[in-house]
């Protein structure tokens, strides 16, 4: 009988539907809940578990607070203790995409299966880049400090803002974000060029695919850079002073993939000098962004805390994932998002 440790509140919310799956593949599930309010399992019960899913309501739960992007063993620290208790522990399923903490190559090294929820986040982070993109180009940020400062400032002549027809975007990255945000942008009469080391293939939404050899060619075409790529040690500070010299005058900056992909104090200078003319940043070298930090008091910047994933359908879409796991786990077959060493 295999055991699964998951969160009370999942279990409630879904253990029918986990005990029909088992049923209906010959077997029963022991269900261990594990709260962030508990600090241990007894070793007996820690011993039996074979799977876990680690849930938002786990992972969040046991932090200091919402969007610290703490390594996940600081975050919950009984949940993986009761996993290195497991001797027989076999698959863990995680609610992001992002795999970049020493824990999670320290179970693959264990032989641990591990899946992700990669594409949950996917339609709302797109949703919040474009939002952010209509904000930095139509001048928003420039109407919202005249309305603090009960200014009557219409934007005419040389403040005019650019059409966004006509413009490129080159989005390193070309996988669940930037296949929701690419028909968007391109609704928009933006040309996207996407980054990425395998060729193109039929179902790529955007205009073209560019190996990453490629991107210092690519930059000084560019009027939007986005980053929607995985940190690895290729992607850590890809975007530094040189290449944002590269960039054209003006061109702006998103970043929604990991705060290290950008070197953060080569990014200040560009914006301070104005040679780029903005950016919306949703992830940073260090997080919380500290208080003294300049860019929560740049005009031409837009912070959000880690969160530009928040939408209330999450949990539905990394607990839809996670169930379909189950059954293929019971089948003996290959998960989705299954993370390979």
């Amino acid at each position: 009988m295999p055991t699964i440790m998951l969160s009370p509140g999942f279990i409630q919310d879904h253990g029918s539907r986990l005990h029909a799956i088992a049923a209906a593949a010959g077997t029963t599930f022991e269900l261990l809940p594990i709260s962030t309010k508990v600090e241990y399992l007894p070793d007996e019960a820690a011993a039996r578990v074979d799977a876990a899913f680690l849930s938002r309501d786990i992972r969040f739960g046991s932090m200091s607070h919402a969007g610290h992007y703490e390594p996940v063993p600081e975050a919950c620290p009984h949940f993986f203790s009761a996993i290195d208790k497991a001797s027989a522990f076999r698959w863990l399923q995680i609610p992001s995409a992002g795999i970049d903490r020493p824990i999670y190559n320290e179970l693959l090294a264990r032989g641990i299966r591990l899946s992700t929820g990669a594409g949950t986040h996917a339609e709302p982070i797109a949703q919040t880049v474009i939002g952010a993109i209509l904000m930095l180009s139509r001048g928003f940020l420039r109407w919202q400090q005249a309305q603090r400062e009960h200014r009557w400032h219409a934007l005419r002549d040389a403040e005019a803002p650019h059409d966004l027809r006509g413009q490129t975007m080159v989005m390193v990255g070309v996988g669940a974000i930037g296949g929701y945000t690419a028909p968007i942008a391109r609704a928009l009469g933006l040309r996207v060029i996407g980054v990425r080391r395998s060729p193109r293939r039929d179902g790529d939404v955007v205009d073209e695919i560019v190996h990453p050899s490629r991107l210092d060619d690519l930059l000084p075409t560019a009027d939007w850079v986005m980053l929607c790529c995985p940190l690895t040690p290729e992607t850590r500070g890809l975007m530094n002073a040189r290449r944002f010299g590269l960039m054209r005058r003006g061109a702006c900056l998103v970043n929604v993939a990991r705060g290290p992909v950008v070197v953060e104090t080569d990014l200040i200078e560009a914006l301070r000098s104005g040679h780029l003319g903005g950016a919306y940043l949703d992830v940073y070298e260090q997080e919380p962004l500290p208080g003294s930090s300049p860019l929560w008091d740049m005009p031409n910047v837009i912070c959000t805390p880690h969160n530009s994933s928040a939408s209330d359908g999450n949990e539905r879409r990394a607990a839809e994932i996670f169930l379909g796991n189950v059954e293929r786990w019971l089948k003996g077959e290959r998960f989705v998002n299954e993370v390979t060493a």
